[in-house]
Parts: C-alpha cells; sequence; structure tokens
C-alpha cells in the first residue's frame, strides 16, 4: 500500500493546547480511517492513503474553525462534522459509510479486503452482537468465531462504540510445556496470543496496529492478568474459551464496566484441561442461556470458511469421537 503524509501546522496557540489537553478528539477520528494521526508539537502528522489524508484535512480544518468560531469543540459538533464529511464522501464516490450498519453482510472495511459474514451462521452471529452485550460463539475450528470478533470489535472502534478493543486468551498448555519455552515471560506468552495478533494483521496495517497497541487502544492479554480490571466503554474478547475454568470464566464475566461489548469464543471439543467439569465454557452454557442480553451462537462443521479438508478433518475426528463414546457407554 502506498503511503502518503501531510504535515499540517496549528497556528491557533489556543487550539493547539485543546488539542494536547483533549487528544482523545484526533484518536476518535483516527479509528474512523486506516491513515495514522500524530500530534508533535505545533504540527498534525497524517499518514495514509492519499484520498483519507485529504478527508481529515478537511474534517480537521472543520474542527478547527468551529472551535475557533465557538471557543470549544464539544463531542456533539465533532459527531455532526466527521458524519457530515463521511456521508457527503460516500454520495461522491458511492463508498459504503463507516456508520452505515444497513449492509449487514460486511463487517469491517478491512486492510487488504472488506470482512464479510459469508454463511447464514455467521450472519446470524453478527446481527447478535450488533443487538447485544454478550455473545457466545461456540463451535470448531475456521468457522470464523474469532476473526469476526475481531472485525466486529474493529468496526465497533472504527465506529466511536467503543474506545478501546481488549483481547484475551487463557494460557493452557496444550501438550507443550511454557515453562520449556525460551525467553522472558512475555515471549513465553507471544505464542499463545499469536492468533489473535494475525487476525489484526489481516485487517489493520502493522504501523497503525503498532500505534493502536502502543497507545493501549488495542491490548492483547493472557487471561490470568485480567483480575481485579473493570473494563468500560471497551470491547472484550475472550477466545479459546473452552481453556478457561469455572473460576477463571467467572472472574472475565464479571469484568465488563459500562458501555461494553463482550464475544466470548471456544471450542467445546479441544479442552485440554484436565477435567471437562472444569470447563468454564460449558458451565456458562449451563448457567447463562435465559439472562436477557446475553446470547449463543453454535456453529458445526458446516460452516467451516477454511480449505475444504479442514471441514473433513473434522468430522472425521467427530465420528471417531462418537464412536468411542458409543463404546464407552456399552
Amino acid at each position: 500500500m502506498e503511503v502518503n503524509e501531510k504535515k499540517i501546522q496549528i497556528k491557533n496557540k489556543d487550539f493547539l493546547t485543546f488539542l494536547s489537553l483533549n487528544i482523545g478528539i484526533l484518536e476518535s477520528l483516527q479509528n474512523r480511517f486506516e491513515a495514522i494521526l500524530i500530534l508533535r508539537g505545533d504540527t498534525l502528522i497524517i499518514r495514509g492513503k492519499q484520498n483519507e489524508i485529504e478527508l481529515i484535512d478537511r474534517i480537521f480544518n472543520e474542527y478547527s474553525y468551529t472551535y475557533i468560531k465557538n471557543g470549544n469543540l464539544k463531542e456533539t459538533d465533532i459527531a455532526v462534522i466527521c458524519d457530515i464529511f463521511l456521508n457527503n464522501n460516500v454520495a461522491k464516490n458511492g463508498n459504503s459509510s463507516p456508520s452505515d450498519k444497513t449492509n449487514t453482510n460486511i463487517i469491517y472495511p478491512g486492510y487488504k479486503e472488506p470482512i464479510k459474514a459469508r454463511s447464514p451462521r455467521q450472519k446470524e452471529y453478527h446481527q447478535k452482537v450488533l443487538e447485544n452485550d454478550m455473545v457466545f460463539a461456540i463451535g470448531p475450528a475456521g468457522t470464523g468465531k474469532t476473526f469476526l470478533a475481531v472485525a466486529m470489535a474493529l468496526n465497533a472502534l472504527r465506529n466511536n462504540e467503543v474506545s478501546r478493543i481488549i483481547l484475551s486468551r487463557p494460557a493452557v498448555e496444550a501438550g507443550e510445556s511454557l515453562g520449556f519455552l525460551p525467553g522472558d515471560l512475555k515471549e513465553k506468552l507471544d505464542p499463545y496470543l499469536r492468533p489473535l495478533t494475525d487476525a489484526l494483521l489481516y485487517m489493520l496495517n502493522p504501523e497503525k496496529l503498532k500505534t493502536m497497541m502502543d497507545k493501549n487502544i488495542i491490548e492483547i492479554i493472557p487471561l490470568a492478568y485480567m483480575r481485579g480490571r473493570t473494563l468500560s466503554n471497551s470491547f472484550i474478547i475472550l477466545d479459546e474459551a473452552q481453556n478457561a475454568t469455572v473460576t477463571q470464566m467467572k472472574m472475565f464475566l464479571t469484568r465488563m464496566g459500562t458501555a461494553s461489548k463482550a464475544v466470548i469464543t471456544g471450542d467445546i471439543t479441544q479442552i485440554d484441561l484436565g477435567n471437562y467439569s472444569d470447563c468454564g465454557l460449558i458451565d456458562a452454557n449451563r448457567l447463562l442461556k435465559d439472562i436477557k442480553g446475553i446470547e449463543f451462537v453454535y456453529f458445526d462443521q458446516t460452516d467451516v470458511v477454511r480449505h475444504r479438508l479442514v471441514a473433513e478433518i473434522i468430522n472425521a475426528y467427530q465420528k471417531d469421537s462418537d464412536k468411542k463414546l458409543k463404546k464407552e457407554k456399552k
């Protein structure tokens, strides 16, 4: 992707001070685009695609004009200015608006390509996340549970529905020993968290992802590090939830603060815990079904969207598991 850069000198000292004290204004604008915004001294640096730079430049100039005219820049002013310019851009170019939720098939515009719901179950998943504060997605690998959750989180951030994204996984040893892995704690945990980073890198350019992680707009942490936190105005994802214990699951589910969403994904056929009765995902599925605002989506091998062999491999293992189960019952 060709990366262009534009520098805007902020000549009004009062407006510059206002921006310095309210850096979230630039962050909320940045969240709507692929471009990166950096305030350095009295200069705003915009890096990204040329069409985005031009649009951000016009929006920022309107911010400046409104502030100088009124002596302030309110949240309502920011929202109205963005919507006017973005809607005008849609009308001019025929592109989909970041805040347009009428086309529920496209979940997030994406860095490489638009991320879409590709099956009826994925569309159901997307719709339930839009309509509820907590959604459990249960099913085999390759059905898009985590990938789509990340896309939905990025879209919520882009539309300023949340101010940050928290992604978490339990660091459970699936046959490997964490202690024997080389490096410090961060290096040991990186392999467990890598699938989440891979999904983000597919949807964001690497420089923007690094910027957002440096600012803690996007945070990837092991489940054990969630204890004691209250996460407000956040989109929270727990991946590989079948490896969370009952205690850990309860701890995670009670981290939600105001104006937050949570998506919990897992595959109950791939539990790496020593005892199935310890599985927090199975326990949550049993306990939380009747609570308003919590929904469950169940995927199966027919929903697999990876290589066609993945569905056949899952099916073969499932058949073998069913045979073993029948023998045990006899």
